[in-house]
């Protein structure tokens, strides 16, 4: 497994009267300071803070198997700031969104970077009280070299690659998610207290909403979002207090369809996301369908990865300048591209960790991890299968469909209203809900026109 280093100056720490300074690892200059200010709700923004870090350090599906907390990334749009972790199994995507009504910035510049949340740090933010002044500084200022008054401070932290695909594959199914559900104070805060104290285990259940908040039910429509483990939800309660309102997303509900073609009566599963409003932020948590299902397995991102065209992608990034958000329509206008081929060009940049989703503002945001475009291919076996199949002459056409040579069997890949469909044993389990099947990969990778990739 690739892994993808990174050297901080010096530790994350928190000075009474001071403020709190995030250690940088990264940006678009040598360890700049691409934001510094203080925020004008200190203690609801040291909760956030904490949310994250409890996000990113535990495994939903095994609630004693804490893992070592990897370190949130902070990204500056300029008028939002927003720091954002993986829960350790992957299932949980967590972002806390500040906008610029709720910090007093005496520096703001638009970057991206890991930071360092380290245990001191930590307990120092649960002190945090309302009044307290606390001052965000993202980056450092200074090198500190090892003198006889102490030791520069260097940390090595691995950034694993399920991380980067985590990100690609939570902006796609954000992408195509629309509102199930608007609460006001009471109705969220009564759901946000109740529904992760509910222990359903891996058992599918599904969200129906009331005027007083929200219960779980085994009865699916498809107005009720699926959520399973609904503990995957605690994090939210750290911000009780805070809450001013909460909004729910879920990709439109499709029946699920048998390998023989039936429509089966039992909704799929489908992620989720929850928005808890703040003043002046938000927090989102995006949930995976399944308890022991992570983003970074999905593979939504393969189909832009295998056919998108470089040149579009190429056109996109160069524009890519610390947006809040990136509408594609827009995009596509001022490319001189169709929508389609600005959204794919945008989801492969997505896979890049270049740019995320939010579904708030209904748009893309432009987020830039310091990832080798490179790589991405090799972190996506199926494609590289496919790719290999394609390149072995194993794909051929007629009557209609295509027949894909792998090992000793054919496999017959057919287009379709509702999508290509394949006669493996892969489709025949996931129905295209995990992404498409190298078989289906190598069919459209043969009919893709041939342009640049970035």
């Amino acid at each position: 497994m690739t892994q993808h280093v990174y050297r901080y100056l010096e530790e994350s720490q928190y000075r009474p009267g001071m403020g709190l300074g995030l250690a940088t690892a990264g940006g678009r200059k040598p360890h700049p300071f691409f934001f510094r200010g203080f925020v004008e709700h200190p203690d609801q923004v040291a909760r956030g803070l904490l949310a994250v870090a409890e996000v990113a350090r535990t495994r939903y599906f095994d609630a004693g198997a804490s893992q070592r907390m990897r370190d949130p990334v902070v990204t500056s749009n300029r008028s939002v700031l927003r720091i954002e972790a993986f829960s350790a199994c992957n299932g949980v995507y967590a972002r806390l969104d500040i906008d610029d009504e709720g910090f007093e910035s005496e520096l703001i510049d638009w970057g991206t970077t890991n930071v360092d949340i380290n245990e001191p740090l930590r307990a120092a933010l649960s002190g945090v009280a309302a009044g307290d002044p606390l001052r965000l500084s993202v980056g450092s200022d200074e090198l500190q070299v090892e003198t006889l008054d102490g030791p520069v401070v260097e940390r090595k932290v691995p950034l694993p690659d399920r991380w980067l695909k985590g990100f690609a594959e939570v902006q796609i199914v954000s992408a195509g998610m629309t509102v199930v559900s608007e609460m006001g104070v009471a109705a969220a805060r009564a759901t946000l207290r109740d529904l992760p104290r509910q222990r359903t285990g891996n058992q599918a259940m599904w969200v129906a909403f009331h005027s007083s908040g929200a219960r779980l039910s085994r009865r699916a429509t498809p107005d009720t979002p699926s959520l399973v483990g609904p503990q995957r939800l605690a994090a939210l309660s750290r911000l009780l207090p805070f809450v001013r309102g909460l909004t729910v997303y879920a990709p439109s509900a499709v029946s699920q369809r048998t390998a023989a073609g039936r429509n089966n009566a039992t909704m799929s599963l489908r992620p989720s996301a929850w928005t808890a409003h703040l003043a002046s932020a938000r927090f989102t948590l995006v949930i995976s369908p399944e308890l022991y299902r992570g983003f970074s397995g999905e593979g939504a991102v393969l189909d832009s990865l295998a056919t998108a065209d470089g040149h579009w992608t190429n056109a996109v990034a160069a524009r890519l300048a610390g947006q809040a958000r990136l509408d594609s329509e827009s995009m596509a206008t001022e490319i001189g591209s169709s929508p389609a081929e600005a959204v794919d060009a945008l989801q492969v940049l997505g896979a890049a960790g270049r740019v995320g989703y939010d579904v708030h503002r209904d748009g893309f945001f432009h987020r830039d991890l310091p990832f080798d475009r490179s790589s991405l291919e090799a972190m996506q076996p199926r494609l590289v299968e496919a790719r290999e199949l394609v390149d072995g002459g194993a794909v051929a056409f007629g009557g209609g469909s295509a027949v894909v040579e792998s090992g000793d069997r054919a496999y017959t890949v057919r287009s379709t209203p509702e999508g290509a469909t394949c006669s493996c044993l892969w489709f025949a389990k996931h129905r295209g809900e995990r992404g498409p099947c190298k078989h289906v990969l190598a069919v459209r990778l043969a009919t893709a026109p041939v342009g640049d990739r970035p």
